[in-house]
């Protein structure tokens, strides 16, 4: 794949996530054109004044608007769908609001994606997808089905369809550190719970294991990297060492730790040396995709944040602080 070659649009393209994506692709993969979409015209202007390339494009809409998706798609090679509303709280407290954006949302851009010839998709999931007890996490699992069964909706036509699905992303909008290092300044940090464990990816490890995917896909697979976990008290104790941690309860729709690969998902599942593969079950899943790269996982088989074997330790989780 020749990203010089490619038109690319990243949906949600001034999140952290897009906003990343797209230095790291016009500083060493400079495709022929690369279209920021998003909703947010603020971030839009900032990103044209700090970003000055002959290649970038913006697009202001939304992705529950499909005729404004069909335009921007004109002529789009590879789309990085990360648009989505991502707040546990504002979601459980908005429900309909994300159901259109993260699941509907999702359709459109599938639609969309069909329609105007787009060769490969890649959606950016969660581990709140997996068994999930919230409502966010209950968007994506749906959106994840939607992206990996719109491979049969394609048919014939050349568009594929993958995703990738990681944990926590250090520093980001939503992210428990920004929230630490404000309680910082206070001396008292807030832990909901004191054996709370997360998987952790820094925003830039996310972008450049999605590009290596899209690069890879044969389209249908969920793709998830082999990350570290950490406890969040460890966490917050490399944050704010002489600070307090106060425990204030699990909130709603949080787990005590989280999955990527379910047991359920087991029997569908290779494992790489550095990702696990995540197998559809339809019968248009060509054999031999990953095969002869991967190797099956034992029946029940769960890639948990809490049973992880690569724990980051206190001097790896200032490194990453101290990256940020």
């Amino acid at each position: 794949m020749d990203w010089k070659e490619q038109t690319v649009l990243v949906t949600g393209g001034t999140g952290s996530f897009g906003r990343k994506c797209v230095e790291i692709l016009l500083q060493e993969y400079h495709p022929k054109r690369l279209v920021i979409f998003s909703r947010d015209e603020l971030k839009q202007s900032e990103m044209q004044r700090d970003l000055s390339d002959s290649s970038l494009r913006f697009f202001i809409g939304d992705v529950r608007d499909r005729e404004r998706l069909y335009r921007a798609f004109h002529e789009v090679d590879v789309i990085i769908h990360a648009a989505a509303l991502k707040q546990v709280p504002s979601c459980e407290y908005n429900p309909f609001e994300a159901v259109k954006t993260n699941i509907l949302g999702g359709q459109n851009v599938i639609d969309a994606a069909i329609d105007c010839g787009v060769r490969r998709v890649m959606d950016i999931s969660t581990d709140k997808a997996v068994s999930p007890v919230n409502l966010y996490g209950a968007t994506k699992l749906v959106a994840e089905k939607i992206f990996v069964q719109a491979n049969a909706y394609a048919g014939f036509r050349p568009t594929r369809f993958a995703c990738v699905r990681y944990g926590n992303v250090v520093g980001s909008r939503g992210s428990v550190i920004p929230l630490f290092l404000e309680q910082r300044n206070h001396g008292r940090i807030t832990v909901t719970d004191p054996s709370m464990t997360r998987f952790w990816i820094t925003v830039e490890q996310g972008v450049r294991f999605v590009l290596r995917c899209i690069e890879q896909m044969h389209g249908g697979e969920v793709f998830v990297p082999k990350i570290p976990s950490a406890s969040v008290v460890d966490l917050a104790r490399a944050v704010a060492p002489d600070c307090k941690v106060e425990h204030i309860g699990v909130r709603p729709g949080e787990k005590i730790h989280e999955i990527l690969v379910s047991p359920d998902e087991s029997h569908l599942t290779l494992e790489l040396d550095d990702m696990f593969i995540v197998q559809p079950a339809y019968p248009w899943w060509g054999k031999g995709n990953w095969e002869n790269q991967g190797r099956p996982v034992p029946r029940g088989f769960s890639y948990a944040s809490n049973s992880n074997p690569h724990r980051l330790t206190q001097q790896e989780l200032s490194e990453i602080l101290e990256g940020l």
